[in-house]
Formats: C-alpha cells, structure tokens, sequence
C-alpha cells in the first residue's frame, strides 16, 4: 500500500468508522474527513456527534461538516487537502463537482453485491427476502444512486440464523481489506471496472421507516422469521396486541422467534401463553414461539422471563 497516497474520507455511522479506523492503523494517509453535522438528539436537544466525527477526532483528524456539499467554503477546504482519492463509506448523496475532484476518483463501499439491492438498507433487506447469500461491492460514483462501475466484490454466506447485527458485524470486518485492496488497484491503475446493466430487474433496499417495521402475521412462519432476523437488533421488529377482557394493549419490540411444531387452531395474529413457559403468536400456516423480546416501556428479556410479569389469562388480539 503506497502510504503517501492521500485519502480523503467520507461517513457517517458505525460501519463507517470502523472502516475509517482501520485505514489509520494500517498506515493509510487520510488527509480529512468528511462526516455529517452534530444533530440535537434525546430529550434535552443536545447537540451530538456521530460515530465518525468521534473517531476522527480520536485519531486527530482533520474533520469537514458541511451542511451543503455545494458550499463554496466547503468545496474550497476540500480541494486544498490536495486529496488523490475520495473514500465513501454510508453517506448521503454527492455531487459530481466533489465526487470528480480527485485525480483517482472515489469510491463506495455498498453493502450487497450489486446490482441487488441498491439503497439505504440492504443488510436488512436481504435477510427479509431470506436470502443465503450476499456480499460487499466497492464502485466508482456517479450521479445515480448504487449504480456506478463495479471495483471489487466479495460473497458473503447468510447463515439459517443469521440477524442484521451478526452480517453487519462480518461485513464490517470484511470490508476492511476490500477497501485496502481496491485503493491499491486504483494506485497501480491496472484495472477494468465493470458497468452495471441497468436494464435487468433489481431487488430494491429502501430506507426501512418505523411504520415498516411492524410484523404482518399474515404471512408464513418462514417469512416471519425473515423478516424478525432482518431487523434485529436495530430497528427491531414489533407487534401490537389487545387483551380485550382486560381493555389493555401491548407493544413489543421481538428480536428473535422460531418455528412451533405442535398445531393449535386460533386466529392469524392471536397471541397465547403455552404451559406458562411459552409465548406463541399463528401465522398463516403455523405457528412461532418469541423467544427474545421487549415489552415497551420495559428491559429486554427471554419470553420465559417477560411472561412471570404479564397478567393474561387468555387469547391477545392483533391491534
């Protein structure tokens, strides 16, 4: 790795600073850093950083915020750093005029293996549609979304019990050397990058909202488990309940379930206490067990733990 290579990078969450972090220790020249502006969070509104500003302030970076990507004070400070190549890792949109400065251009590290899943959630997207395989793309950026010229890939297995947080985690490591390698090919220029045919069909990865991460139980128990795997830990899938006898709802935040093979004949979306030990929910063609969840308001716990609090003597409603 040529260490006189000047990088500037780009990110803004967890994944993004780990990547930042291990180019640093490696020896890689990052010049700056390019992240979001402090956002007012929690209750009192205070200002905070992200997970990459607080890296790069660990490490003594030289840090850039700006609130416009066009602004002319920005786009002048970045120009300076003199930089060879840009370095993007889970940021927002940007602009030809940045993208295009560095002699050796810029590139993205994506999490899938394009052109699947294009968009802001792809880990989660393809654990949902219970796929066995997925990987990490680094490509060359330009003016649409995820569709620039293929660099490097890497396959990456999704195991029968494998949640967002256990991929994200692999893919992070992984990522670490995928970038190295593909900043050293991009050094040495010995390269052919591969355009993505735009005109196939491609599974999307939108951004997941709150709205959607609520569970339809309508759907197989295969499909369910998908799709709780596919949000835990963060955002987290979550169901709502109503015990009518007792005019009370619950909402729970449920991390992880598994199929229940004994067959009982209640409604799609009834939730039950079985032998005071179990919590099942039916799907439409059988029935799953919660094991790992939190009721709102409350920690999070094992079911077995969570029911010696709960007071149903019966059958909870989908709400």
């Amino acid at each position: 790795m040529d260490k006189n290579l000047k990088i500037v990078f780009f990110g803004t969450p967890e994944i993004a600073a780990i990547e930042l972090e291990h180019l640093v220790k490696t020896g890689c020249n990052v010049v700056g850093v390019v992240t979001n502006v402090d956002k007012p969070q929690g209750r009192g509104k205070q200002l905070m950083s992200c997970e990459v500003k607080r890296k790069a302030e660990e490490l003594s970076l030289n840090i850039l915020q700006p609130v416009s990507m066009k602004d002319e004070s920005f786009l002048t400070s970045l120009k300076n750093l003199n930089a060879d190549v840009f370095v993007v890792v889970a940021f927002r949109m940007m602009p030809k005029i940045v993208y295009s400065m560095p002699p050796l251009g810029t590139f993205n590290l994506h999490t899938s293996l394009l052109p699947q899943y294009r968009g802001a959630a792809p880990i989660n997207w393809a654990i949902i549609n219970g796929e066995k395989t997925t990987g990490i793309t680094t490509f060359l950026l330009n003016d649409q979304i995820d569709c620039g010229e293929i660099l490097l890939q890497q396959e990456i297995e999704i195991t029968e019990s494998m949640n967002v947080g256990e991929l994200y985690d692999i893919m992070a490591e992984k990522g670490k050397k995928l970038i190295i390698d593909t900043l050293e090919m991009l050094a040495k220029g010995n390269f052919t990058a591969i355009k993505q045919d735009l005109s196939k069909p491609s599974k999307p990865a939108p951004k997941i909202f709150k709205q959607d991460t609520y569970i339809n139980w309508g759907q197989t128990v295969e499909n369910v488990r998908n799709f709780v795997r596919g949000m835990a830990p963060y955002p987290s899938a979550k169901a709502e309940f109503y015990d009518f006898e007792a005019k009370k709802g619950y909402e729970f935040k449920i991390f992880e379930v598994k199929t229940y093979n004994e067959s009982i004949q209640t409604e799609i979306g009834d939730l039950w206490i079985e032998d005071k030990s179990k919590l099942l929910v039916q799907c439409s063609d059988g029935i799953v067990e919660l094991l790992d969840l939190q009721l709102n308001g409350k920690k999070r716990m094992a079911s077995s733990e969570l029911i010696k609090g709960l007071r149903i003597s019966g059958i909870l409603k989908k709400k």
